[in-house]
């Protein structure tokens, strides 16, 4: 990718404003244009945001949006930073959470030729964790090559390409070779019993990212992951990704959130999230060569506030 199309929403009332971001997405057929037509549906919603918390305003939001999470979910992050902004708290302040025990954020190889791939974790050498994208003929080998250039942990993410025999047989090697867990190995329409039998077979945890994108996925997923992959986008925003969190909390699974290619005002929402994950993978800014957007550092040494309000994040 040489870019990325993104759609920012400012929230502004009483001296005070607040900010959300949408990326453009083929895969999900969302345009800029499709966004911000989705958006201007919420206007004549906003006035009730003074009166109303962002979980109370989240049910009529979506309704008039007609179900787009994508859009919804770029002014629902808003309202959150507008709301913890107005009350002079950080956004994980206002949820009432403590900022103890954060992940680190990892650092994403994307599918290439296995040079480039190598290529490119030595651009960028002292992440202590990669995320390694597969679903090729070749991802044993690989992993193989990549672990010769670091000793950091390795996440793999099979983005649907495997089959339940695939995950299982390669799972005890990708053990071997230090990977800490698997993303999303089988696609999201495989049979139960296929999924069922990798959750029992498999030599590293399972981690859905395709297979949780709403709230009745959580429960769905629960006894056939071990974890859920959260993505603020797919869900409708921050205000479902805290109740997945906690659910997914609550039955004993693993949680994370990861990104699209946002700038730093999308990840630093997402960033308020962090003291209820067990993993994280927010590097979409990190991955930007140009970010026109400030916040929250994420870093090789780690996720770093800017002690601002709400989000903590504006335009440059």
């Amino acid at each position: 990718m040489t870019e990325q199309s993104s759609l920012l929403v400012q929230l502004s009332c009483s001296g005070v404003s607040g900010w959300g971001e949408v990326t453009q997405n083929r895969y999900y057929n969302r345009t800029v244009d499709s966004l911000e037509r989705s958006v201007q549906r919420a206007t004549e919603l906003l006035s009730a945001l003074e009166h109303q918390t962002p979980e109370e305003f989240w049910p009529k939001l979506m309704e008039t949006l007609e179900g787009d999470t994508f859009a919804v979910s770029a002014v629902d992050m808003a309202a959150h930073d507008w709301h913890a902004r107005r009350q002079g708290l950080q956004t994980w302040q206002m949820w009432g959470l403590h900022w103890q025990r954060i992940p680190p954020s990892s650092f994403t190889i994307a599918i290439d030729s296995v040079d480039k791939m190598i290529d490119k974790l030595n651009e960028q050498p002292n992440w202590p964790i990669y995320k390694i994208k597969l679903g090729t003929q070749d991802d044993l080998e690989i992993v193989r090559r990549l672990r010769a250039a670091t000793k950091a942990i390795f996440r793999v993410d099979a983005n649907c390409g495997w089959t339940a025999d695939q995950t299982i047989e390669f799972s005890k090697s990708l053990q071997e070779l230090g990977v800490e867990f698997i993303e999303q190995p089988l696609p999201r329409e495989a049979l139960e019993v296929d999924q069922r039998k990798v959750f029992e077979q498999s030599h590293l945890p399972l981690i859905a990212d395709e297979s949780c994108q709403t709230e009745d996925d959580v429960a769905k997923c629960h006894q056939l992951f071990h974890g859920i992959n959260i993505k603020i986008c797919k869900c409708g925003g921050l205000t479902p990704a805290l109740r997945m969190l906690q659910e997914a909390r609550q039955l004993g699974m693993k949680t994370m959130v990861g990104c699209m290619v946002e700038s730093t005002i999308g990840i630093s929402a997402a960033a308020q999230l962090l003291p209820l994950l067990d993993y994280a993978d927010l590097d979409g800014s990190a991955l930007l060569a140009k970010d026109p957007t400030r916040g929250v550092q994420v870093s090789p040494s780690g996720i770093k506030l800017t002690g601002g309000l709400g989000h903590g994040s504006s335009l440059e």
